[in-house]
């Protein structure tokens, strides 16, 4: 990592910049990608393409006061039930609009819990998934499997439905975190859930853990990651807690005096990374981690690795359809959002009309500053061969373009008629470099800090 003087010259512990999960980002989003737009995208779509698929399942038993998802609390399963009935009112309207033979190449049930839901409704929803969009060979089908709302009834529903890799959010094994951040989740909770995932044939494990959380120290971080390690997950996910309680209410109840400070989160970060490196993890992009045989990092050695919504992908669908409230899709033309609200969502649904409200439509100059970012969050590169045949770059624009970055971060980026590279002292400095290149600059406090 880089000196820490210099990244404070630089600013990295003063900035708050976005995720980048996609470009634009999400809180660009605007009104005008509605049903008739995404009708349009749907039709487009070629006969036997490979998509991909997330379904959103906005609830949760107990709200954890550290998620910033959009989901809400339930102490019954009626609205559970009633959500499933409109997922598949929406799976029937998109139905209507999918050319032949499609096939799924990812699918992923986040939340929210899902496994929250019954097994009569697990099984429910994907046959109905299945019946729109069947499976294609070799395809990964991803649940996020909450330890505390999991048993052997749920868990035979998923793997007989073809689950075969699972999530689980782990965030801090230390007690003392766990009650400041309201989930209360020991290790040995966990490793139940991990043993009763394994008994069931699923051998494809991803875990996340946080940094950055209040109370975490060197100590107590290295202690969580030595415990996860003990579980031997496949990929691991290591994000910065976010603290933005200005958008996510629930955070009011982390005590602000206890987070670490900016310096100290990148302390944190660099102590899990050397742990799980030490272990014989490929570091991926920006806070990923996987065993060498495992896709993301076969993925990242021969250039496919991609960025989406759910972090790091080694998925080459062009489309990703979401499911459910507040779900965004991906099409080659743009983002389209469901309606956030689950109440809104289920008025557009029941009265026939697909529930994409808001979204993106891309502009040609949003797809090239689209792949520089997103070649930057999974490779630190740009690569000025792909920008010039690809997009239509010239050397001379392509040259305007990076001349900022070169000038603003100096020897933490390399450059050369191959492109430009972000060195590895300079890795912390990613989200900052792709913020340059940001031409929409959302309003610093819409994000998180960029360490």
């Amino acid at each position: 990592m880089g000196n820490v003087s210099q990244l404070r010259r630089l600013g990295l512990f003063d900035s708050r910049v976005p995720r980048y999960t996609s470009y634009p980002p999400a809180t660009q989003f605007k009104n005008g990608v509605d049903a008739n737009m995404v009708t349009g995208w749907l039709d487009s779509i070629p006969e036997a393409a490979a998509i991909s698929l997330y379904l959103h399942v906005p609830f949760c038993r107990r709200l954890c006061w550290f998620c910033a998802c959009r989901t809400q609390g339930t102490k019954t399963l009626d609205p559970v039930i009633a959500y499933v009935d409109t997922v598949l009112a929406e799976l029937d309207l998109l139905r209507r609009h999918l050319p032949r033979g499609v096939r799924l190449s990812r699918l992923h049930w986040g939340g929210g819990t899902p496994t929250l839901l019954p097994p009569d409704q697990m099984r429910r929803l994907a046959d109905a998934i299945f019946a729109v969009v069947p499976m294609a060979e070799g395809a990964e089908f991803s649940v996020e499997i909450d330890p505390s709302e999991i048993d052997a009834a749920r868990m035979a529903a998923l793997a007989a439905a073809g689950m075969n890799r699972a999530s689980i959010g782990v965030q801090d094994f230390d007690p003392k975190i766990q009650e400041a951040i309201g989930r209360l989740q020991g290790f040995e909770l966990t490793a139940q859930a991990v043993d009763l995932i394994r008994s069931h044939g699923i051998a494809s494990l991803n875990a996340d853990i946080l940094y950055g959380l209040p109370h975490q120290d060197r100590t107590r971080i290295s202690e969580t990651v030595q415990k996860l390690l003990a579980l031997s997950p496949d990929r691991v996910a290591l994000y910065g807690y976010a603290h933005v309680p200005w958008m996510s209410k629930r955070q009011v109840m982390i005590p602000e005096d206890a987070l670490p400070g900016n310096e100290d989160r990148l302390t944190l970060f660099t102590t899990a990374r050397d742990l799980f490196v030490a272990d014989g993890y490929d570091e991926i992009g920006i806070d990923h981690f996987a065993r060498p045989g495992d896709g993301l990092a076969v993925a990242q050695k021969a250039g496919r690795l991609r960025r989406n919504f759910q972090g790091y992908t080694d998925d080459g669908a062009q489309v990703l359809l979401g499911l459910g409230a507040s779900s965004i899709s991906r099409f080659p033309q743009g983002y389209a959002q469901n309606a956030p609200a689950t109440g809104a969502y289920t008025a557009h649904v029941r009265e026939g009309y697909l529930p994409h409200t808001r979204g993106h439509a891309f502009t040609p100059e949003d797809r090239w500053r689209g792949r520089m970012i997103e070649q930057l969050m999974c490779d630190f590169r740009i690569d000025a061969d792909e920008m010039v045949r690809d997009y239509g770059l010239t050397p001379t624009r392509l040259q305007e373009v990076l001349d900022p970055v070169i000038a603003q971060f100096g020897a933490m980026v390399e450059v050369g008629p191959w492109g430009l590279r972000i060195t590895p002292e300079g890795r912390p400095l990613a989200r900052m470099v792709a913020n340059m290149l940001d031409s929409y600059m959302a309003a610093p406090t819409s994000h998180s800090s960029a360490v």
